[in-house]
């Protein structure tokens, strides 16, 4: 049976494929089409060789050469109850993919309608079948006082999946993350994944 992504060591996730092009400065740039969420469900299987969970804060290198791996990846986050109360934290370049990252996700979580970058509106908010997602972008945050203003402090005390792209730049005001992806794009345009569980939520989402 086709896996899920493939790891560039042994690991607890199994493998898939992706081809993640600049998706941060707006639409991707992949090539080939994107599979229909709603007329091609995939099927996520895990490894049968170590299904055990990762030590909290021990990092996961992960391998995604074409989108399909992307997306394989995000159907399978989708599927975890944990993701329900978790805070995911992407970090990588301009153009890494952490945005197409986050569609993925959002689709297979149900999300409807045209999904926005919140580039210079900083959230957008989100929900499917019950669940609030909130999908930030600090990249032009600049003035600690908008959070307070803004209510973001409320938003991550509160129930939902919290998503934030640059995080570095809310350093000192965002809650420890629960997960943190790093994307790097490779020359031949693979990307190369580091997955870090920062808790027990984490923990759950790497099973």
């Amino acid at each position: 049976m086709e896996t899920l992504f493939q790891p560039r060591h042994k690991t607890w996730l199994s493998r898939g494929k992706v081809d993640a092009g600049d998706a941060d400065l707006g639409e991707s740039q992949l090539t080939g089409p994107v599979p229909d969420l709603g007329h091609q469900p995939r099927t996520v299987e895990l490894s049968t060789v170590d299904r055990h969970l990762p030590i909290v804060g021990s990092p996961l290198p992960l391998e995604w050469s074409s989108e399909d791996d992307t997306l394989a990846f995000a159907q399978a986050l989708a599927g975890r109850p944990a993701l329900r109360d978790a805070f995911i934290e992407l970090r990588g370049d301009l153009g890494a993919g952490k945005t197409t990252f986050v569609r993925h996700l959002l689709r297979a979580l149900g999300v409807q309608g045209r999904i926005k970058s919140p580039t210079y509106a900083v959230v957008e908010p989100h929900e499917a079948q019950g669940l609030p997602i909130w999908h930030f972008d600090f990249y032009r945050f600049s003035d600690p006082r908008e959070w307070e203003d803004a209510g973001f402090r409320e938003v991550f005390a509160g129930p939902g999946l919290k998503l934030a792209e640059w995080p570095d730049k809310a350093a000192g005001l965002l809650p420890r993350a629960d997960l943190v992806l790093r994307i790097e794009v490779r020359t031949d345009g693979s990307r190369e994944v580091t997955a870090t569980p920062q808790s027990g939520i984490g923990r759950e989402l790497l099973t």
